[in-house]
């Protein structure tokens, strides 16, 4: 009895063994179920992984509305409404009216295009540099916290028209 005992629990535990087995080994497979229907996985399912392009969020809208063209950045520079803080950066041009955006973290960047740029103002807590063009030349200008600064038509001995492509800040 004693043996034949010994033996059933060895049956047992191969068995539950081999249950333990065969789960493991299908767990990450389809499964058919007893209708005939497969079955996924959840896994198999999930959606990728996010991957940052940096496009300016909402870039369309904000063109067709103000006739801005934001194109990339790293969301530490974002158009803000001039009214709504001190210690923006202000970026002046005769094609439009004061422009405005918030500077946050240690460091930015924005690709943009705002044509006829003559003037910049800091934000309160960083420099920058922008880069501008004029016809197929580009020139850059520091701009320093809190202070203006002549750029543009207003910085070029011939007075050309300068259109605004990149703003970087620093700390």
């Amino acid at each position: 009895m004693k043996a034949r005992s010994a033996v059933m629990r060895m049956v047992g535990t191969a068995v539950a063994a081999g249950a333990l087995a065969w789960v493991a080994v299908m767990g990450g497979q389809a499964e058919v179920s007893p209708r005939g229907a497969s079955a996924e996985t959840v896994a198999d399912a999930a959606p990728g992984y996010a991957v940052e392009d940096y496009d300016y969020p909402q870039a369309d809208k904000i063109l067709a509305e103000r006739n801005i063209v934001l194109k990339r950045g790293d969301g530490h520079i974002v158009l803000a409404d001039c009214a709504s803080e001190a210690g923006l950066m202000e970026v002046w041009a005769r094609s439009k009216d004061k422009i405005c955006f918030k500077v946050t973290g240690k460091s930015g960047w924005l690709t943009l295009e705002i044509p006829s740029v003559y003037g910049i103002k800091g934000s309160a807590g960083q420099t920058a540099q922008v880069d501008m063009t004029v016809g197929t030349e580009e020139k850059s200008f520091d701009v320093q916290k809190n202070t203006w600064t002549a750029v543009g038509e207003s910085a070029d001995e011939q007075g050309r028209e300068h259109m605004l492509v990149e703003i970087r800040t620093a700390a």
